[in-house]
């Protein structure tokens, strides 16, 4: 699992999540990828396989923590 920075991260009090890539473009949901569920485990933050999008449980380990320094942990592309 390489380490770099996500392209963005999003804070959720949700440990269950859906990514299609596009929710935040107005009619974009041609621009993004088909949606898939992400479970946000113990380690308090999952990766879309798709998007390389971050989620963030709030309150959770890896809420404040430097993302550049937290390893990838994908879901979604071989589900």
């Amino acid at each position: 699992m390489a380490m770099h920075p996500p392209l963005e991260v999003t804070r959720t009090a949700q440990p269950r999540i859906a990514c299609d890539g596009a929710a935040d473009i107005p009619g974009g949901a041609a621009l993004g990828h088909p949606r898939v569920w992400l479970q946000i485990d113990e380690h308090g933050y999952v990766d879309c396989g798709y998007c390389d999008r971050r989620f963030v449980l709030i309150g959770g380990p890896a809420d404040g923590a430097d993302q550049t320094t937290l390893k990838d942990f994908s879901e979604g592309a071989s589900h």
